[in-house]
């Protein structure tokens, strides 16, 4: 087996949107640099890419199908063998939200509320992300040596928490304060599964390593740009493998997982303190699953994917007019006005495309499959996944391959829900059913795999001689 790993520089320019809400901040400074990453896979019959993108979300799934098309053509990679995932990195550059030609025909206030008051991709750096996620593609392929595969899975549970709340009144609050007395208990669970994907050259050197695990990256630690607790989760496992170790990470269901802890009130939940002990309980659980490692051949290597179309749900006329009318009344940006604005953007963007694609993909290698969606999945959902799918190791991974935005549960959108991912937006509009179709389609597709078998260490036979030392004793004087 192969496999080659590259990393490239797609740190944004100050004065760049940083995207990350529903208006417009910008980036002021840099910490650290943000990457694409990315690694190519090879048993001698089937080549997949795994990458990560340091960024909020590939929104447009044409940069997609352009990168795809060019590697493909480059150095052979078959374009439905790519995956593309976005760390969901909330203090990255502008590689989310539309281009703004997409309202070039949109009337002066719709425009205006796109452009002037919205998150928007930058033309320019967008064509730079895809050329250096081409060129990390192609360099992996061509960095390719022989190596013997490992996977496992580690559990870490205090790195992350549910966001969303049941409450004494009967509803569900995203962030409802800490400590926040009228708290029941959180509505769903989170995943602490960390699963590790590792490459080891012949003289057991680590060459690379995928990690997968659920949370947002909103832990903001430092001002301006930076890759978040992701950083630490890098510098965690290169402490202990080198900087020559490359570390692809691929977030998991995280829509409603983030490091906030609303039940505790111990100090703030962001800051360098909080991005640091977040990458590095998950970095730590990582090198344990490495250090426990047996490596040998993960076979086969297979990749599948099917694409859904959704329906779009839209505002109705009185919603439609109500939000005309704070638009024009409300203080600029504040919660009222911002969710307005949405609806009337969303209602311009349904007009265009009432329904959207979602690619549903499988990368299997050996005994591990990798089954993505472009949504900012909630986490029950694929924990649904995990415990349907016939793999031993089962990854999701979400905003992948494009960006759809929030899938909840259904059970989020019923009397007893709430919370702002169920809000119409020009963000979040699927059909309420579109999370349990992704998982349906997640297992069909892995239902059509076969497994391949996990490496064993040697194993002896059972001895009847026991030590000499052990059998001596005991002596009293």
């Amino acid at each position: 087996m192969k496999a080659g790993f590259c990393e490239r520089d797609i740190t944004p320019a100050i004065g760049m949107e940083k995207p990350g809400g529903y208006s417009k901040v910008y980036i002021s400074e840099i910490h650290d640099s943000l990457k694409v990453r990315a690694s190519v896979f090879d048993d001698g019959k089937e080549k997949v890419a795994l990458v990560g993108i340091d960024t909020l979300a590939i929104q447009s799934s044409q940069a997609v199908k352009e990168i795809r098309k060019e590697v493909e053509k480059r150095c052979g990679i078959k374009g439905d063998c790519i995956l593309i995932a976005a760390s969901h990195d909330h203090s990255a550059g502008p590689f989310f939200g539309p281009l703004p030609e997409k309202f070039k025909d949109a009337p002066a206030l719709i425009k205006s509320l796109a452009l002037n008051h919205s998150v928007i991709t930058d033309s320019f750096y967008y064509q730079s992300v895809i050329n250096q996620t081409v060129s990390a593609i192609c360099e992996a392929e061509q960095n390719k040596k022989e190596v013997l595969l490992s996977v496992g899975s580690g559990y870490e549970d205090k790195a992350c928490y549910n966001r969303r709340f049941k409450m004494k009144n009967a509803r569900t609050y995203t962030h409802p304060g800490k400590g926040n007395p009228e708290i029941i208990g959180p509505s769903g669970p989170i995943d602490p599964e960390v699963g590790v994907l590792a490459a080891w050259e012949k003289n057991g050197k680590l060459l690379g390593c995928v990690v997968n695990y659920a949370c947002h990256a909103t832990t903001a630690p430092f001002k301006g740009v930076s890759a978040d607790w992701i950083y630490f989760l890098e510098n965690t496992i290169q402490g202990v493998y080198g900087r020559d170790a490359n570390v692809v990470f691929l977030n998991g269901a995280c829509g409603d997982i983030t490091q906030v802890n609303n039940l505790s009130l111990e100090g703030s939940d962001f800051g360098e303190r909080v991005s640091r002990i977040v990458g590095q309980r998950v970095g730590a659980e990582a090198l344990k699953v490495l250090a426990t490692a047996f490596p040998g051949e993960l076979k086969p290597i297979k990749a599948a994917s099917r694409v859904l179309r959704f329906k779009r749900r839209k505002p109705g006329k009185e919603h439609l007019k109500k939000s005309f009318n704070i638009v024009k009344s409300s203080p600029k940006n504040s919660t009222a006005w911002t969710f307005a604005k949405e609806v009337i953007v969303l209602n311009y963007l349904v007009k265009k495309e009432p329904c959207i694609d979602a690619e549903v993909q499988a990368i299997q290698i050996g005994p591990a499959i990798f089954l993505s969606n472009p949504a900012e999945y909630f986490c029950q959902l694929g924990l649904d996944i995990k415990k349907k799918s016939p793999f031993p190791f089962t990854y999701i991974v979400e905003l992948a391959n494009g960006c759809v935005g929030y899938v909840p549960t259904e059970e989020a959108f019923n009397s007893q829900g709430g919370g702002y991912e169920t809000v119409l937006t020009s963000y979040s509009n699927l059909e309420i059913s579109a999370g349990e179709k992704i998982v349906e389609t997640c297992v069909e597709l892995a239902n059509k795999l076969k497994p391949g078998k996990i490496p064993e260490c040697p194993k002896v036979k059972p001895s009847t001689e026991p030590w000499g030392y052990g059998i001596l004793g005991p002596e009293l004087e």
